[in-house]
């Protein structure tokens, strides 16, 4: 089953600002940026491991550098409950680039965090001494809860005024974290601006302003790659499609804010993040090479995507494997995700996904820079 953790808020600073536009992915103008300007977020996660470098432009920020690796840290966790030292050695490989950007870019504020495989391995902490010996990096290891709270305020932009009951998914490699948020009693022009709110954690407090009411969350110990590896000895492609989309729905019983679907209907929306939807999404506008922005706040209905999906089976994992689509990084994994995406468009009413290519790297970012104060007041 579906393990609620505890409601350990952790260090986290203010983002007071929100961002009322997608986050400028294009490189900064030409010239190296000033060092005193820049912010950088590392996320390790239990398949990639990936980090922006940025500086603050207007409400926004522009992108000065990146990185994205698939190292697949969690390769082996689920059985053994360690890291193992090709993970390891992969990762630390991964970090040492990352480093050496930071180190170029003169970086000096930065948030670099690692999430579900280094909480569930038992070796974590070997794993972050070897990460320090070897790169000079401190990684910390954040909570569920920061990590579902990252997301959300990253996500805030694509909020529909018109939304009021908002459901956040962010589909990771080794967790999956929902966070249904009510903001029925917020005006409509203050909604983006409430979600940011919940800076100081998911429970409720007294405030002078609108509230957006943390209706339940939950962290389900079941991404792509956990999920994936559960079922690996199903030779059947569909098969094992089908027992994953099962098996994931099976943990979400704890997860149950509104039973009734006809009261939520109205006014609902679910907004995904992760590499699955993002991805579906490029399969589903036929990109043959990814476009961030055409991609960041697409609308799919849920015939859309299980189109797409029906697509991923009739291929089969030889053809999942040659689309271009997909990519190399992503073949392996996709179909897990998938099965997580049916089961959550399966149980809740709603026949639109919005879809986020942002998550907790931009969550860091805009957290820093607000707490800093130098992201600018924009219209909301």
């Amino acid at each position: 089953m579906a393990k609620r953790p505890p409601h350990s808020a952790g260090p986290f600073v203010t983002p007071a600002l929100v961002p009322t536009a997608r986050p400028a992915t294009n490189p900064a103008p030409a010239g190296k940026p000033d060092p005193a300007d820049l912010y950088a977020a590392l996320d390790l996660g239990t398949n990639s491991c990936r980090m922006l470098i940025a500086q603050p432009k207007g409400s926004q920020f522009h992108v000065v550098d990146s990185f994205s690796k698939s190292v697949q840290l969690g390769a082996g966790l689920e059985s053994s409950g360690k890291l193992s030292r090709n993970s390891m050695a992969r990762t630390v490989g991964a970090l040492k680039i990352c480093q050496k950007k930071l180190r170029h870019h003169e970086v000096k504020r930065m948030r670099l965090v690692a999430t579900e495989a280094c909480r569930r391995a038992t070796n974590s902490a070997e794993f972050l001494k070897l990460v320090t010996r070897e790169t000079g990096l401190d990684l910390e290891i954040i909570k569920p809860e920061e990590e579902a709270r990252f997301a959300v305020i990253s996500c805030a932009p694509l909020v529909s005024v018109n939304t009021e009951q908002l459901l956040v998914v962010d589909i990771g490699g080794g967790s999956t974290e929902l966070v249904w948020i009510d903001l029925s009693r917020v005006p409509k022009v203050d909604r983006p601006r409430a979600i940011m709110r919940l800076h100081t954690g998911f429970d409720s407090k007294d405030s002078e302003f609108p509230a957006a009411k943390v209706v339940d969350w939950i962290s389900v110990p079941l991404g792509v790659a956990t999920l994936r590896d559960q079922f690996n000895d199903v030779d059947d492609d569909g098969a094992r499609f089908a027992l994953m989309s099962w098996f994931f729905e099976e943990n979400l019983a704890e997860f149950t804010p509104y039973i009734d679907a006809d009261q939520v209907r109205a006014g609902f929306q679910i907004v995904g993040t992760s590499g699955t939807v993002t991805t579906v999404a490029a399969s589903h506008l036929g990109l043959k090479r990814y476009d961030r922005n055409k991609v960041d706040g697409l609308r799919m209905t849920s015939d859309q995507i299980d189109h797409v999906i029906q697509g991923y089976l009739h291929m089969g994992p030889e053809g999942r494997r040659a689309d271009p689509r997909i990519g190399k990084d992503r073949h392996a994994l996709i179909m897990s995700g998938a099965a997580i995406l049916q089961a959550l468009l399966r149980v809740w009413p709603t026949d639109r996904l919005s879809v986020a290519d942002r998550g907790l790297r931009e969550g860091l970012l805009y957290a820093q820079m607000s707490s800093d104060g130098v992201l600018e007041e924009g219209p909301y």
